[in-house]
């Protein structure tokens, strides 16, 4: 495996570690309540701003994910995108990009 996609692959688990011990922490005081975490995510101006960021992001990853799927038949690439919408962009981006350059056979 070639250095880029050891480091893509790094960053992917990277991606869902660090934001997931995060998240599990929230959970563990707050319980699992979808209201309040929404609730959490507009707390302020500054998180909202990176709410709507990340969604972006996911979005556009999304098309471009599916774009490229469609077209390269790189069907194991859709993987990417549970991981990016239960997880989040973090994991999903370095996740695809290591699914993407998987050498052809």
């Amino acid at each position: 495996m070639s250095p880029l996609r050891l480091t893509y692959l790094g960053l992917a688990l990277w991606g869902a570690v660090h934001p997931l011990a995060h998240l599990l922490g929230w959970v563990r005081a707050n319980g699992f309540d979808l209201s309040g975490m929404v609730a959490a995510w507009q707390a302020n101006a500054a998180s909202t701003a990176l709410m709507w960021d990340l969604t972006i992001s996911a979005i556009a990853l999304t098309v471009w994910i599916l774009a490229e799927t469609t077209v390269r038949r790189n069907w194991g690439a859709l993987a990417a995108l549970p991981a990016t919408f239960l997880i989040g962009v973090s994991c999903g981006l370095p996740l695809y990009l290591f699914l993407r350059t998987r050498p052809v056979t």
